[in-house]
């Protein structure tokens, strides 16, 4: 598929062999003085001036980079095996009265992203405008941007999403429903919550349900809603770095978080669910007037409905320095006996790598949403749901979802059979597969494991009391304050395993919306991984100290130095 044409990949990777042959014969070379200038040997003991080793370096990662093979990235067919498109996302283009996708306005939409051409974006064809109130799809051109740091977003990759009309897709629809009936009741009660435990039953009865399970292969209250770690099954379901106050200088922040109205959710009338995916807005939200510490999933949406995408880990690092968390074992000042880090290795150096993988993670994942595999979000599948069980269309579903227990019970609720949304304004104007928050996640959170020593007991952390509390804590259950935590686990949380939760919670947050689904989470949990490692294997040539990388544990457990 051609690329923007301003700046075209194909050409410039053909151009790499003889950037390599004219960087080798430079390195052979003088460098060029610039005129009245003199030059300095900024490196002692070395013929080279500065700015040729800092070429060299530049050309070394480039080339390296360049030696990363292209995938073969595949979707999971449904844009070509439905001629109506029913499979893939069409948000904020012109639909019928069924909710289809206006096959022309579609049309439009594949032309941009298959020639590149920004120019072709400004044709695609939108939904009918209301005054200034249509919405804009969000930044397709992203996954077309080059970076100058980390794997190109195109030699990265994820596997194909769910097929429409699949068991795996069922069971993640079937798992988003649950969700939206559940996001009122406290983490804490799922143990005896009758909905939850409903939940957990009809999950466990899924054909394919990949979430995780107890060694018997069932879903319980302790593995419902959880992330794909080990570490997301030990101790509460929130991560204790989304929970415990923290200080970024002489300012506290409190975790007490401006929350959503309980029991009021969107889009379940299907005029309005058909309006807004013809681009229309519905709003304003409505908050609770109190802050609260998070205790649901209702809580967990409002952060991650306006949160800024790094916003968590920063949180987590700044905890983590409070508390005198050990550094990675990697690190080269823990052995000196003179020095210190600081713009290497230290405070700065740790926050600003932290977010610097953000706007990379996102580019990564842009160009798999528009480019790859354009994945409908649940509230449309929602839709197809709806005009199936009231015969209104005959679409391919799958049984596990038209016979479940989850859909009686929200048109018990609501008359529909729609997936009630979180947000008056639904999910975002972008595809669904992958996710742009896990993406963030998985790379944020895989900078601080590398930054820091992930075998470390949050209870040991937490012994002296710094923050205010002296064992992992849980919400109440009006969520106005923090306390202890007695449950299972709580001598066995460590820091890999609560960042590794803090990941999955800020993932699983937004399938608590009803914005994604289960697969696009832990894919793009990878993706960000990709890109952390990336980034991380860029800058080890750029120090000066004598390191030799940092080794952690990957969201699959396998052991990378780095």
């Amino acid at each position: 598929m051609a690329t923007n044409n301003r700046v075209d990949r194909r050409a410039f990777l053909q151009g790499v062999g003889g950037m390599a042959a004219a960087a080798a014969a430079f390195r052979s070379s003088e460098a060029v003085a610039v005129p009245g200038e003199s030059e300095p040997e900024l490196i002692l003991g070395h013929g080279n001036s500065r700015r040729t080793r800092s070429l060299e370096l530049r050309q070394t990662a480039a080339l390296n980079e360049y030696q990363v093979p292209v995938p073969q990235h595949r979707s999971n067919g449904d844009e070509e095996r439905y001629p109506s498109w029913i499979g893939n996302f069409s948000k904020g283009l012109p639909h019928n009265s069924v909710g289809e996708v206006d096959r022309d306005a579609y049309r439009t939409l594949l032309a941009a992203v298959s020639s590149g051409d920004p120019d072709r974006f400004d044709d695609i064809t939108l939904g009918t405008p209301e005054g200034d109130q249509r919405t804009k799809l969000v930044n397709p051109q992203a996954g077309l941007a080059f970076d100058m740091e980390g794997t190109d977003s195109h030699q990265l990759w994820i596997p194909p999403a769910p097929a429409f009309a699949s068991a795996e897709e069922a069971g993640e629809i079937v798992e988003n429903y649950w969700m939206a009936v559940t996001r009122d009741v406290h983490f804490e009660e799922y143990s005896t919550n009758p909905l939850a435990l409903d939940a957990a039953a009809e999950l466990s009865r899924m054909s394919d349900f990949r979430g995780p399970k107890d060694p018997s292969g069932n879903v319980t209250s302790a593995t419902l809603y959880r992330g794909p770690t080990a570490g997301d099954l030990v101790g509460p379901y929130i991560s204790q770095f989304l929970m415990l106050p923290t200080r970024m200088g002489a300012q506290t922040l409190s975790s007490l978080w401006q929350t959503l109205v309980p029991g009021v959710d969107y889009l379940t009338d299907f005029n309005d669910w058909l309006s807004v995916q013809n681009g229309f807005r519905r709003g304003p939200t409505q908050f609770d007037d109190t802050p609260r510490y998070v205790r649901n999933g209702r809580d967990l949406c409002a952060f991650v409905h306006i949160d800024a995408l790094f916003q968590a880990y920063l949180l987590g690092a700044l905890l983590l320095s409070q508390v005198n968390a050990p550094l990675n074992p990697g690190s080269p000042y823990l052995s000196s006996p003179t020095q210190t880090g600081f713009g290497t290795f230290g405070p700065p150096f740790m926050l600003t790598i932290l977010v610097e993988g953000c706007t990379r993670a996102l580019k990564a994942v842009w160009y798999q949403k528009w480019f790859v595999h354009r994945r409908l979000r649940p509230e449309e599948f929602g839709g197809r749901v709806h005009q199936v069980k009231v015969g209104q269309a005959h679409y391919p579903i799958h049984r596990d979802v038209l016979r479940s227990q989850v859909l009686d019970e929200v048109n018990r609720r609501y008359g529909s059979y729609l997936l009630p949304i979180a947000y008056p304004e639904g999910c975002p104007q972008h595809p669904s597969y992958g996710s742009g928050h896990s993406t963030v996640a998985g790379a944020c959170v895989t900078i601080l494991k590398a930054l820091f020593y992930g075998s470390v007991l949050i209870s040991d952390l937490l012994r002296d009391g710094v923050t205010g509390y002296t064992r992992p804590v849980v919400t109440s259950s009006d969520g106005l304050s923090l306390i202890p935590y007695e449950g299972e686990g709580r001598d066995e949380m460590t820091v890999e395993g609560e960042l590794n939760k803090l990941a999955a919670n800020v993932a699983m947050g937004r399938d608590h919306a009803g914005l994604h689904w289960r697969s696009d989470e832990v894919q793009s949990l990878y993706l960000g991984e990709q890109v952390a490692i990336s980034l991380l294997r860029d800058q080890k040539a750029c120090y000066n100290e004598r390191f030799e990388g940092f080794t952690f544990n990957k969201f699959d457990g396998t052991t990378i130095t780095v």
